[in-house]
């Protein structure tokens, strides 16, 4: 398995809320998840 680190980010209620959302509607199973989601697809799109 893949090494990981720990991060701390700061999010504006309203993006909480907006990650919350998505957990809620079974989208994603944690915020986390939802947060590597978006890395990922920004990576990609980037050409990382």
């Amino acid at each position: 398995m893949e090494s990981v680190e720990v991060l701390n980010v700061r999010l504006s209620r309203a993006m909480v809320a907006w990650l919350d959302s998505l957990v809620e509607n079974g989208r994603y199973k944690s915020r986390a998840e939802a947060i590597r989601d978006f890395v990922r697809e920004h990576l990609g799109r980037e050409g990382a």
